[in-house]
């Protein structure tokens, strides 16, 4: 065994690096500056709130299409009444509330990718 003792570690720095920081809300800055990838954001946006009007205004023109022939095929002034009291209202009913909720869902979806949050 040598009697020499070990050499001491020698740290070696540099100058301190000075790191940009990213913006926090990148996917912000890019609708705010109208970028090109800013544009996408906002047309995919518009694009599903499309989506969803188109499909529920799809669901009220099959149901309000088809009520003449409804009514022609009763012949009963009761029957027409109750056809529109119970089979028209009920479609109509729920197509307005899953419009409304895919709506939200889409902005929130869309205010969580501007905000950075990750998907839930």
């Amino acid at each position: 065994m040598s009697a020499e003792p070990t050499p001491r570690r020698e740290v070696v720095t540099g100058e301190p690096r000075r790191v940009r920081p990213l913006p926090r809300y990148r996917t912000q800055s890019e609708i705010d500056e109208q970028t090109a990838l800013g544009g996408a954001y906002v047309r995919s946006l518009i694009r599903s709130q499309l989506r969803a009007g188109i499909t529920v205004f799809a669901v009220l023109a099959v149901v309000v299409g088809t009520l003449p022939l409804v009514f022609e095929a009763l012949r009963s002034d009761a029957l027409v009444w109750a056809a529109l009291g119970f089979a028209v209202h009920p479609p109509l009913t729920l197509a307005a509330w899953w419009y409304v909720r895919r709506v939200e869902r889409n902005e929130s979806d869309f205010a969580r990718l501007v905000e950075g949050r990750p998907a839930q």
